[in-house]
């Protein structure tokens, strides 16, 4: 039986910024699959491995290979996130392995060609909840560019009994990112603040 009951994609193209040209256009997307929570209604399940093991590769599969169709390949992708959101009648650590374990996040990784770690979010909602995703460097999770999030929202999903696992991808950073990067900040510190005041 077919665990994936909905599957909701959505793309968005962000091509000006206060109605000016943004330097580098990019394609923000998302893709959210509604599916059957093994462990709803089950009470405190000891151990979640043998599920997990079954149904996070093929969630991951599906998710990647409509983000790469979608993003023009997994060459053409920048930056990557996930998230769970979990029914009402299951527990956050349902959402937690799926997403958390290398049955999910490696198979996505190498999927989409990345190498740093999978930013995340995860939450215990009602159906039609909007999920919020971030997303960051695939290959340099310092790279504060490409700090960003995706959203998508399934109207009917999850149902109580579901989990909405869920993964975003952006082809390059964020419009007009100009804030600097973690390799060029200056340091700071309580003490340099308190001598920066000092000298105002």
């Amino acid at each position: 039986m077919n665990p994936i009951r909905r599957i909701v994609s959505s793309c968005e193209e962000l091509t000006t910024e206060l109605g000016a040209p943004v330097n580098t256009p990019v394609c923000r997307g998302a893709v959210a699959l509604a599916v059957r929570n093994p462990w709803a209604r089950r009470g405190i399940v000891p151990d979640l491995q043998p599920e997990v093991e079954e149904l996070a590769p093929l969630l991951a599969r599906e998710i990647a290979d409509r983000l790469t169709a979608m993003l023009g390949g997994a060459e053409s992708i920048a930056a990557f996130g996930k998230a769970a959101l979990v029914g009402l009648d299951g527990e956050a650590e349902h959402g937690d392995a799926l997403i958390h374990t290398p049955y999910f996040g490696n198979v996505l990784r190498e999927l989409l060609d990345g190498t740093s770690i999978i930013a995340f979010s995860e939450e215990r909602a009602a159906a039609g909840t909007t999920v919020t995703v971030p997303v960051w460097h695939k290959t340099d999770a310092a790279t504060r560019s490409h700090y960003a999030a995706a959203q998508i929202r399934v109207p009917d999903g999850p149902r109580p009994d579901e989990l909405l696992i869920t993964a975003a991808a952006a082809t390059g950073p964020r419009p007009n990112a100009r804030i600097g990067d973690r390799r060029t900040d200056p340091v700071v510190t309580l003490q340099t603040l308190e001598d920066l005041e000092g000298t105002r």
